[in-house]
């Protein structure tokens, strides 16, 4: 499957809903997990404002890669963020969209702060 890097450089992303569990079916409450690793796998809901436009993204994530406090309205850094171009036919519906993936998501707010206590 294709991925597309996406470059965070110029934006700002801030939790929008903190990590929650993604689920892979939800008829059996099946947990999703990283194929290659194992780890179960997150989704955190960030908006993502860059070019005077704002949107929310849904961006899955390994448990491990989520670093620090991550409440609504926490600055937050994307790591290896990328695009996932998708699409299904469910009940004979087409339907498209695109998946955002990060390696990491770790919270900007513990990281002044502690650039801040070593400041002072």
């Amino acid at each position: 499957m294709r991925q597309i890097p996406v470059d965070t450089s110029s934006a700002v992303v801030m939790v929008a809903k903190p990590p929650q569990v993604k689920v892979r079916d939800r008829r059996t409450g099946e947990i999703a997990t990283d194929m290659e690793t194992g780890a179960q796998l997150m989704t955190v809901d960030v908006m993502f404002a860059a070019n005077e436009e704002v949107e929310i993204l849904s961006v899955t994530v390994p448990e491990p890669g989520i670093t620090g406090e991550l409440s609504m309205g926490t600055p937050v850094a994307l790591t290896g963020l990328v695009a996932r171009p998708w699409e299904n036919d469910f009940n004979g519906q087409r339907r498209h969209g695109i998946a955002f993936r990060a390696v990491a998501v770790t919270s900007l707010a513990d990281v002044a702060a502690a650039t801040g206590s070593k400041a002072a």
